[in-house]
């Protein structure tokens, strides 16, 4: 943690790594001899304490300079059966990184809503994943919603660095074409297979679901939170926001496992199979070819889906 969230620069950081670590294998060592043992457990729960002190101390923010592809928070006004989504990002795409900004209000009817679902994005081997939802709505209309990290400008991504309160959390709600798009046909280096595959979700249970989406996304522009790789991650939160209908998955590894929450929704029953094996709805659900073909039709949803 002493690296990441030290104090000061780099070098500093390092210094106090190496200091702490230092005094605290003298103290270790000390334990064994009788005569330090009681200053070696006060030097101990000194270090421990400042540690936790560090830690406790570490607080969100909204206010960072964010990247510009997770500076605009969503938010959602809900009505009744209403619900008008605000900030919602299509950005028009020339490659990953080079992009014009762009990003649109709309109304949704829940009695609309006509289905959920799962999205996921591979490009390091089957294991890992990165999985988000799309709602769909009547007429082709349909809402991703993502869960990623917020990251400030010149910071990349560091799985180790998840663990130790240095991402802020955010629900990216965006057009089909932004969310799948961006992935099908701009990411290169490397490049990422992406599936989609239909939930089995009752029309209370998706409403219930998407309304808990809209809830989450008001609450992190009201309180942001942080990320974390391992217990407040894309699926893991999936799977937190499912506790608003009854009867959601048991957790599993292969949850923590993302790669394999395809597999293990179609284990559990609830993916729409269509009585496929799961090899077979793996290869229909592929959609990088349709999606690359559609590119930026206003059809794009109902194509990669064909």
């Amino acid at each position: 943690m002493l690296a990441f969230a030290g104090p000061g620069n780099d070098v500093i950081r390092g210094a106090v790594v190496c200091a702490f670590c230092l005094i605290s294998a003298g103290a270790v060592i000390s334990l064994f001899m009788r005569r330090w043992r009681r200053q070696a457990i006060g030097v101990l729960a000194v270090l421990w304490a400042a540690l936790v002190v560090l830690w406790t101390s570490i607080e969100p923010t909204n206010e960072r300079d964010w990247q510009p592809d997770v500076a605009v928070l969503p938010y959602a006004d809900i009505t009744g059966d209403q619900v008008t989504v605000h900030n919602i990002r299509n950005f028009d795409y020339r490659s990953e990184t080079d992009y014009t900004v762009a990003y649109y209000d709309k109304t949704f009817d829940l009695r609309q809503l006509r289905s959920v679902d799962i999205v996921t994005c591979y490009w390091m081997g089957p294991a890992i994943a990165h999985v988000f939802v799309s709602f769909g709505f009547a007429g082709d209309d349909y809402l991703a919603v993502s869960i990623e990290v917020r990251k400030s400008k010149g910071k990349e991504y560091s799985t180790l660095k998840g663990f130790f309160k240095q991402y802020e959390l955010i629900y990216v709600v965006a057009d089909e074409r932004d969310a799948i798009r961006l992935r099908t046909n701009y990411r290169h280096d490397p490049p990422e297979d992406v599936y989609i595959y239909r939930a089995k979700s009752a029309p209370d249970a998706s409403r219930k679901l998407f309304l808990q989406y809209m809830e989450q996304v008001n609450a992190l522009r009201a309180r942001p939170e942080f990320y974390n790789t391992l217990t407040t991650n894309c699926t893991t939160n999936i799977w937190t926001n499912a506790h608003v209908n009854p009867g959601r998955v048991p957790m599993s590894w292969k949850i923590l496992a993302s790669g394999y929450v395809p597999e293990y929704l179609y284990e559990e029953g609830r993916l729409e199979d269509m009585g496929l094996s799961f090899p077979e709805l793996k290869r229909r659900a592929h959609i990088n070819e349709r999606a690359q073909a559609a590119d930026a039709a206003a059809t794009f949803s109902r194509r990669i889906r064909a």
